[in-house]
């Protein structure tokens, strides 16, 4: 288990994680549906107006985050990753929950925060979520090797968990694009990555699920086999996750 942040300093970083990642996960399932049956038009609006005014109450009344700090950061044992849910700017740290390997190339790394949401990467590439509803149960990625990040374009699936309780298939063509060298800062610590850009059209071979163009960016270090920051697509009823890497 990893080392708290000081208590001089800020609250434990174990501590805020629980604490932001109730928020997250109550937001989200406030708007869900709580069975196998058709939410009805009706039901959908109510749920998605008692999910609005809650998400705005919670935003009232959360207290400040107190700001990280790199010498915080420092007194940690373990790598973190700070999450943030765009659609609602909901905030979670992760920290590793599990690692493994199978059939397919590349190395899973599952994240986890104390009231267990967890992302499961390959090779820094989001494979799988739980706990935020509408979940991507799985999918197949371009990744090779040891190497961070997605390697080449080519066809990505998913498999979402819709709000009906009923799994899609979600068939993806991606391009992947090069960007050249990019420094970017976390926390107070710059780092020598390259800008990789995968851009991504596709939907369910139904055509109820048809997405539009998805742009998932990755800032890849290869010397240290990891990606410091990333923004990546997770499913039609999660959206965008922006990813930054706080420890190694």
């Amino acid at each position: 288990m990893a080392k708290g942040l000081g208590m001089t300093d800020m609250a434990p970083l174990t501590r805020r994680m629980a604490l932001v990642c109730t928020v997250w996960v109550t937001g989200i399932l406030a708007g869900c549906s709580g069975g196998n049956d058709v939410p009805t038009l009706e039901l959908e609006m109510i749920n998605a107006g008692r999910t609005l005014i809650g998400s705005k109450i919670a935003a009232r009344s959360a207290p400040p985050r107190p700001p990280l700090t790199r010498a915080a950061l420092d007194t940690l044992e373990g790598s973190f990753l700070e999450v943030t849910l765009e659609r609602r700017d909901q905030l979670a740290y992760l920290y590793v929950n599990a690692q493994r390997r199978d059939g397919d190339p590349g190395k899973i790394t599952v994240w986890r925060t104390d009231d267990d949401v967890t992302l499961a990467m390959r090779n820094g590439v989001l494979i799988a979520t739980r706990g935020l509803g509408g979940d991507v149960i799985s999918s197949q990625v371009q990744v090779s090797g040891t190497a961070p990040g997605p390697t080449s374009g080519g066809e990505r699936v998913q498999y979402i968990r819709s709000l009906d309780n009923k799994e899609r298939r979600l068939a993806l063509a991606c391009d992947l694009d090069d960007l050249g060298p990019e420094t970017v800062v976390i926390v107070e610590q710059g780092h020598a990555t390259r800008h990789l850009r995968e851009t991504c059209t596709g939907g369910t071979a139904d055509g109820s699920g048809d997405i539009g163009t998805v742009v998932n960016e990755y800032w890849v270090d290869s010397h240290n086999q990891l990606i410091w920051q990333s923004r990546q697509w997770a499913g039609p009823h999660i959206g965008y996750l922006w990813i930054r890497r706080l420890t190694n």
